[in-house]
Parts: C-alpha cells; structure tokens; sequence
C-alpha cells in the first residue's frame, strides 16, 4: 500500500510539474520583418489572455510625384500600441498545441502613429503628412523552433491626418486597411 501511495504521489507530481500553464508570457521581445517593413516588439501580460503589444519599427512608402515619373521608396516610423486578445489558448492546449511566446489566434486594437520623418529623400514639392490609426485586427501567431515565429493579420479601421499649416487637406480621416504578414525571431 505504501508503494503504491509513493508512486501515485509521484505521478500526480510530475503531471503538476509537465502541465503547461493556460496565460500568455510574461513578457515577450522579438523582431519581425514583412512585406512593409521591419520592427521591434515586446508583449507584456496584463490578464492570462490579454497582452499590450508595443511595437517600434519602420514602414515601407513608395510614392511618386505624378502619374507617369519614377516611382521612390522611403521608410516611416511607426509606433503602435496594441492590447491583444488571445481567444483561443485553452483550446490550443486541449489539442496539445503550443502557446509559448503568445502562438495563438487573437483580436487587436492596433493604435499606429506616424511621425511626420521619412528615412530617404522625398522630394521638395513632397510633403509627408503625420496620422493616427485605430483598427480592430483579427489575427494568428505560430512558433517554428524555439525561436521563429510567423503572423498574420487583416483589420479595417480609422485614420485620421494631421494638418499642417501649409498643406491643404480635403479630407483629415478615412478608411484604414492593416494587412500584414511577417515572419519573426523571439528572443
């Protein structure tokens, strides 16, 4: 009887031990590069299924002076903040996936600001005007490894463009669109 008490005892122990906790990470640093860009982020816990992702990094922008000239590229700062809500953890850990570094399915609120910088040279009658968006995003993360990582996401929301003194705008806000496909490495 004690033998088998001693080994149930153990058994119990090492299934508490192995058993993956159900909550994103603690905090989480990484970098991600996509079609539009490159960027820093970090993914700090504020509840077991929700994280605040801040994220730094550069967009991509090809623009042109008119319809026929040669098209620039330039990259833009971008800061964005965005709580996200990983919807399906216990289900992933039901099917014995993964959910380390937050690899999951999520719903966000991406809140980017564009300074009015540009890394490259535009030209002088080329002004680039600083905005703000607000877009819900549905979105997934994987892990491949331990440390690389793929996402993928598609949102529509608001921007809104910040007037200057010597530019004139029709329209200060509109539409927004955020699609975006990245693969990442986590440290």
């Amino acid at each position: 009887m004690k033998h088998m008490l001693l080994t149930c005892l153990l058994a119990l122990s090492f299934l508490t031990a192995t058993a993956q906790d159900i909550s994103v990470e603690k905090s989480t640093y990484g970098i991600q590069v996509g079609f539009f860009g490159v960027y820093g982020h970090n993914e700090s816990r504020l509840s077991n299924s929700i994280a605040l992702r801040s994220e730094l990094g550069l967009d991509a922008a090809i623009y042109s002076d008119n319809f026929v000239g040669s098209r620039k590229f330039v990259l833009v700062p971008a800061l964005t903040l965005a709580p996200r809500w990983y919807y399906n953890l216990k289900k992933r850990v039901s099917k014995s996936r993964r959910i380390d570094g937050n690899s999951g399915n999520f719903i966000a609120i991406k809140t980017t600001y564009h300074p009015d910088m540009v890394i490259g040279h535009l030209n002088d009658n080329v002004n680039f005007i600083s905005d703000i968006s607000i877009i819900p995003t549905w979105g997934i993360r994987r892990h491949i490894g331990q440390h690389f990582t793929y996402e993928t996401g598609i949102g529509m929301g608001f921007i809104h463009f910040f007037e200057e003194d010597n530019v004139y705008l029709s329209n200060t806000s509109g539409l927004a669109l955020n699609l975006h496909l990245r693969i990442g490495y986590r440290f």
